[in-house]
């Protein structure tokens, strides 16, 4: 059986009107509590079939949390290498799941040249979002939601270094869906992919100044920003302010805590604006666990 399960795929009433149909794709159910464990569960798996004896993870987030579930569940020790901004909460997490935590450098850029360098024979690298592996099981919630009977008329995701947008855009290719539209949600301060679609180039931020930490990625992978020129795929960026309200409303709404990650495209989802005349909207609830509901008061006393 795969490390992932098969999550709901709800209507959402505080979303849809009359006229226009909200599908949630809950993943933020997955059992480390986002999406990331589908690429990497399937990540892992396909390299214990290749004789893998260890993993080393790069990530202080989701992806990290995901890497030590897999690592877990197949008996494969686990080291998860999180840069110094890493917060105690998403520490405790990894440490949960049996993981051994090495905290190094400023920033991902460091802790990501640390992990490779630790590389031995017998190991395999667990890349947060880069990886082809990732996107193959990614993909598998678009597998879901064709199973229900559902094709989207766009579907609304958040993108960080694209690991997910890759994964729906195979997803929808392979489900015959190839001409369904991606509405691809950034913070400002995380807006990479943005930014690079304005440029006509992949181009790297200097640094992250967004809250929404998992969108953290201050270069887009190659496939993510290939896939802006051959697929429809929409960039919206929206504020820090914007996704910490919408996941205080996702909360009241469908009594689900979701981090500000994937709250940037819940906020598109309530603002319908970039939503057009779609009658049916899939938006992947991705989930992310490192935030708590204090910290999203917090936030959004902040940012008031």
């Amino acid at each position: 059986m795969p490390l992932h399960i098969e999550t709901p795929l709800l209507e959402s009433a505080a979303m849809s009107t009359p006229a226009q149909s909200v599908w949630l794709k809950m993943d933020a159910l997955q059992p480390p509590g986002s999406f990331k464990i589908r690429g990497i569960g399937f990540a892992c798996e396909e390299y214990a079939r290749r004789g893998a004896r260890r993993f080393v993870s790069s990530s202080g987030g989701n992806a990290g949390i995901a890497a030590a579930y897999a690592g877990r569940r197949l008996s494969i020790p686990v080291v998860v290498v999180v840069p110094e901004t890493t917060s105690a909460r998403a520490m405790e997490l990894i440490r949960r799941e049996q993981a051994e935590v090495i905290v190094h450098g400023a920033s991902f850029q460091e802790a990501n040249a640390l992990a490779q360098s630790m590389l031995l024979s017998t190991d395999a690298f667990i890349h947060p979002f880069d990886d082809p592996l990732l996107w193959q099981g990614h993909a598998s919630m678009i597998d879901e939601v064709a199973r229900a009977g559902l094709t989207p008329d766009a579907v609304l995701l958040s993108v960080g270094g694209g690991g997910l947008l890759c994964g729906v855009v195979a997803g929808l290719r392979r489900n015959g869906m190839a001409g369904v539209p991606v509405i691809a949600v950034e913070t400002v301060g995380a807006d990479s992919l943005a930014q690079s679609v304005a440029a006509g180039e992949r181009i790297e931020l200097p640094r992250i100044s967004s809250l929404a930490t998992s969108l953290g990625a201050r270069k887009v992978a190659e496939q993510a920003f290939e896939w802006t020129r051959q697929h429809p795929v929409h960039s919206v960026v929206v504020p820090d302010s914007a996704a910490v309200a919408a996941c205080m409303r996702f909360i009241d709404d469908h009594r689900v805590v979701v981090e500000p990650a994937c709250g940037a495209s819940l906020a598109v989802a309530y603002d319908r604006a970039a939503l057009g005349a779609c009658r049916n909207v899939l938006v992947v609830v991705c989930g992310g666990v490192t935030a708590t509901v204090g910290q999203l008061q917090a936030w959004a006393t902040e940012r008031r």
